[in-house]
């Protein structure tokens, strides 16, 4: 009778990912020399912007800026945080507007209240913004209307919720269109939105 000897190879223990409390993350976020998402105890590095996705941020910033002049609407770019408590997550969306006074979270530079939130795609995180991201942005009650900007081709996806709560999409593939805000009864130029653009195909 012969034996068989059975070798036990030791599998590598998965390390955990370290789990922080939305405090943690505030007082890491304000020494921080980058931004960071905070997605339900994890903390994530936001991707470096583009010229073209810091472009057509401005562009947006700038152009709300001048055609909501004396209203009573708030523009916010950037470096703004919003907290989704559903989800228990901070995030940086490109553009916020928000009407009348911003409803802030722990000190002035959070807030909850956005009617519209606008993000520039990138190709890291294109799908997220569609999926996860806005998931986590619908269950915010202010929010009206969600807009995702191509930077690589002129592609615009408007999602806007109707008076039953539905969320119902428009897509525009060119410059000569114009996209009506409804939140802001107003429309931009999708020209204007791409000014100083330049794809890869020009």
């Amino acid at each position: 009778m012969t034996a068989t000897i059975i070798e036990r190879k030791e599998t590598p223990t998965k390390e955990r990912k370290k789990i922080y409390t939305p405090e943690e993350y505030l007082t890491l976020e304000e020494k921080a020399e980058q931004k960071h998402e905070y997605r339900n105890g994890e903390i994530i590095a936001m991707a470096g912007g583009t010229i073209n996705h810091n472009q057509i941020a401005g562009n947006l910033y700038a152009n709300l800026k001048f055609l909501l002049k004396g209203q009573k609407y708030r523009i916010f770019i950037g470096d703004v945080r919003l907290w989704i408590p559903r989800n228990n997550q901070y995030t940086y969306p490109d553009v916020m507007v928000i009407s009348g006074e911003p409803i802030f979270h722990k000190g002035n530079t959070t807030i909850t209240n956005p009617l519209l939130v606008m993000e520039v795609l990138s190709q890291s995180t294109q799908d997220y913004d569609r999926g996860t991201k806005f998931t986590y942005y619908r269950s915010i009650p202010k929010l009206q209307e969600y807009i995702l900007i191509d930077q690589y081709s002129c592609k615009i996806e408007q999602f806007s919720k109707n008076n039953q709560g539905q969320w119902l999409l428009k897509e525009y593939e060119t410059q000569e269109e114009t996209i009506f805000l409804e939140c802001l009864n107003l429309e931009l130029n999708i020209s204007d939105i791409y000014e100083q653009i330049k794809f890869d195909n020009d």
